[in-house]
């Protein structure tokens, strides 16, 4: 079984000091726990594989700008689920959508909520249990098929289907949640 503890304070903190043996230390003693972490995220092996390249060396890179040192594996976790983010959102932007016409042109308060919206969508996925997530993503925005699916994740079909449906129901109803109003807003 592969070590599941983080390396000890000591070790972060020599490393945000910029000393270069900790620091490749840091690294290694992380990668079981992010590569893990990416795994239970995002949607395909492959994204996992790099989506934890990228942590670590977002780790190797900016260690200097973790504040606590016992926060290790809440940033980590972060760094990654940001990244098996964005891997999943490029895949829907390059699954072929089309962009709008050249003729149509959106005001920036339209973009703004095609943004904000987005966000919510991003985020409604992100908090979803990693089993429901993962079979979301593969199934809905991926675009396998729920045999494929359930292969893939070794389920039965009945219990990919009820990953999905409760997936599917958690996301709706998080969307129909009115957003909270920006501060100082007055309703308009």
């Amino acid at each position: 079984m592969a070590e599941r503890s983080w390396p000890g304070e000591q070790l972060i903190t020599e490393a945000q000091r910029g000393d270069t043996a900790s620091i490749a230390a840091l690294v290694s003693g992380s990668h079981p726990n992010v590569r893990r972490f990416a795994r239970s995220l995002c949607a395909t092996p492959e994204d996992a594989e790099d989506a934890a390249q990228e942590a670590l060396i977002i780790l190797y890179r900016k260690i200097g700008m973790l504040r606590a040192s016992g926060a290790l594996a809440s940033w980590m976790f972060r760094i990654v689920r940001n990244e098996c983010l964005r891997r999943a959102r490029a895949v829907v932007r390059d699954r072929g959508h089309p962009p709008p016409p050249e003729t149509a042109v959106d005001s920036a308060e339209d973009e703004a909520l095609r943004r904000l919206e987005a966000g919510r969508v991003a985020a409604a996925v992100a908090a979803l249990p990693p089993d429901q997530r993962r079979v979301l993503i593969m199934r809905d925005v991926q675009g396998h098929s729920g045999r494929m699916v359930a292969d893939a994740l070794g389920l039965s079909t009945a219990a990919m289907k009820s990953r999905l449906h409760r997936a599917r129901a958690t996301v709706r109803t998080t969307l129909l949640t009115p957003p909270d109003p920006a501060p100082g807003r007055n309703g308009r």
